[in-house]
Formats: C-alpha cells, structure tokens, sequence
C-alpha cells in the first residue's frame, strides 16, 4: 500500500471560538524518523479533555496549532531505520503522554500530551517515536483500542500506580463515563468488590450487567457516601474512590473512603473551585491523589490484563466518521453518550 503525501486532520487552531476552532484541513503525511514508526490510524476515541481545549478550559500544556485527538489505535506501515521492536502490519495503541514511559510523571512526561502539545490521532496517518505507541490487545478492534489510551489507562493508573488493588478489596466509581466503566471492569476482573453510582434507572441495569454489586442512586440518596460505607465489610469503607465529579462529589467520597483509602482526582465534572475540605485528608487519614493519565509501563501491564480477561471496552453504539468528527463533540458535549465515544477512520 503506498502512502500518500497529504491527509485528511482536525486541528485545534485556537481556545476562543469553542468547536469552530476545530478545523478539518488537508495537512502532510510526516516523515518517519530513525527512530519512528509510521502508523494507519483506523481507529480514535474521545475524552472530555479534547472538548475543553477548544474551549479554553484546559489546565494543562498545550501547543496550538495541534491535530486533535489523544485516543488512537492503528496499524504499522513503515518503521525507520533503527527501529527493532516494530514490524509492518503490527496493531497498535498510542501512549498519551509520549515521554511518559515508565515510574512517576514528570514535567516532560506531562508536556508531551498528543492532541495537546504533540499532533494527535484525529488523522489517518501519524508518525510517533517506536516507544510511543503500544502492543494493541489481541481480542480488540481498532475502535475499541483507541478507547485505552487515556480512559483505560487513567483508570489502570488509579487502580494499581499508588497500592495495587487487591482481590476482596472495595472499588467505588461514580456515574458512567469511560474512566468509571474502565474502573467497574478492571476492579472486576482482579476479584475486587465494586459499588456504582448513577442518576438513571436505565444505567443501573447496565451496572449490573458489567458486574457493579451495588449500584447507588445519588439523586435518590444524598448521603451516598455514607450508605457506601455501610456496604463494605465491617462498615469500614472503600479501599479505592474513582471521583470524577470534583466539588460536587468529594464531600460524599471522603464519608465513604476507608482509613488509609485512595481518593483518585481524575475530573472535574461537577466543578473545579476547591471547597474547603483541606484538612480533612487527616481526620479521615486517607489519600487524596492527583492522577495525568499514566505511563506506557503501565499502558503495557493494561493491555495484558485486557487480553487475558477478554475485557471489552464499553462503547456508545453511535459510532462516528473522521468526516463527523465535529459532530461527536457536540454529541459528547450534549451529554447524549453511554461509555466511550468511538470514531472509525477510513
């Protein structure tokens, strides 16, 4: 297959016109490096950071003008010269945070976020460094894969990048998004205890179904971190909160989090102003941690996991076009997904 010189991207050009700032253009087909891979993006997903960097809401690096896009999951064309651990046709998932590759974050690791600094996988042909991208799992399609990158990989990071999760502990995630539906699976799949949040009766049954053992209705029950507490063995509370809901939710999950428990920071959907529950980490002797995705030490032991459990991303049944990208973030931005926002590249 011959490769063409140009193609077809969505690029952020600027913060101040929200999704009119994302723009389909023709742009180059990159050069691959000594050091590179060329890879056909078949597959990309959505996160709610893409939506807020057009936006201007988005708290951390960035280097406009950027092609869009973190999530991507393809296959390898060309490989430079000095490249030994690819071949051409093997299947890949990208890394988000390319200098990320293994133990702590660092502010390299976090200024080299693809659809943030780096050009991203809202294209169909990107060239990144060998160790970049990922072993795609061997039970997935391209859509599904893409979904890993930073959903998957967010939630692996919560689960195992502090304390490893162990069987017979208890996992609490809130609502349904990918990062929440990631945690319900992995924490599953490692014999782990999980209790759910939801709004909706429609998604407690599906809750059920990927294996929630208590699902919460926080519109019903306000004091939900409390009645989680009371689910766990010996009312002693959570060892692992998944919070993705900021200011609105970290109230309920401080009540819910067992003495030396694990507060995963990952969202900021409900707010992002602090309220003035500093202090009370100590009173409930629990961490509270920040997490940027992970690394690709990390993204590796995931895909692992993923493939040996035959574990499938959930995702949303509208599937879009590279053409519709546009479209699926109005369509995330409306509220109107169920688990990942899948975007199929032709």
């Amino acid at each position: 297959m011959s490769v063409p010189s140009t193609q077809q991207q969505w690029v952020v050009k600027g913060q101040d016109k929200g999704f009119d700032g994302l723009v389909r253009e023709q742009g180059p087909v990159p050069q691959v490096g000594d050091n590179d891979v060329l890879v056909r993006l078949h597959g990309a997903s959505l996160n709610y950071r893409d939506l807020v960097i057009p936006k201007g809401m988005y708290p951390f690096p960035l280097d406009l003008p950027v092609v869009a896009g973190s999530d991507g999951a393809g296959e390898v064309l060309a490989v430079g010269s000095k490249v030994t651990k690819w071949k051409k046709g093997d299947k890949v998932v990208t890394l988000f945070n390319q200098a990320h590759q293994a133990g702590a974050i660092d502010a390299r690791g976090a200024a080299s976020g693809l659809g943030g600094v780096l050009d991203g996988t809202l294209r169909q042909y990107g060239v990144f460094n060998e160790n970049g991208v990922v072993r795609a799992p061997a039970n997935l399609n391209h859509v599904e894969a893409a979904t890993l990158t930073c959903a998957g990989l967010t939630s692996w990071n919560a689960l195992y990048g502090l304390k490893a999760l162990k069987p017979g502990e208890t996992v609490l995630v809130q609502g349904t998004g990918g990062v929440s539906l990631f945690a319900l699976q992995f924490a599953k799949a490692a014999g782990a205890r999980v209790i759910a949040t939801t709004s909706s009766k429609e998604k407690m049954e599906v809750l059920k179904k990927l294996g929630a053992d208590h699902v919460i209705n926080y519109r019903d029950d306000k004091n939900w971190g409390e009645t989680a507490r009371k689910l766990t063995p010996g009312e002693q509370g959570v060892d692992h909160v998944i919070e993705v809901g900021g200011e609105d939710t970290m109230a309920q999950s401080l009540k819910a989090v067992k003495y030396e428990g694990i507060i995963s920071l990952i969202g900021f959907l409900g707010g992002a102003k602090p309220k003035d529950n500093i202090l009370e980490p100590l009173s409930r002797i629990c961490t509270i941690r920040g997490i940027y995705v992970g690394s690709r030490q990390q993204l590796e032991d995931m895909c692992a996991a993923i493939e040996a459990n035959d574990i499938h991303p959930v995702v949303d049944q509208k599937i879009f076009t590279l053409d519709q990208a546009k479209e699926a973030y109005e369509y995330m931005w409306a509220k109107k997904h169920f688990g990942k926002i899948g975007i199929k590249i032709e």
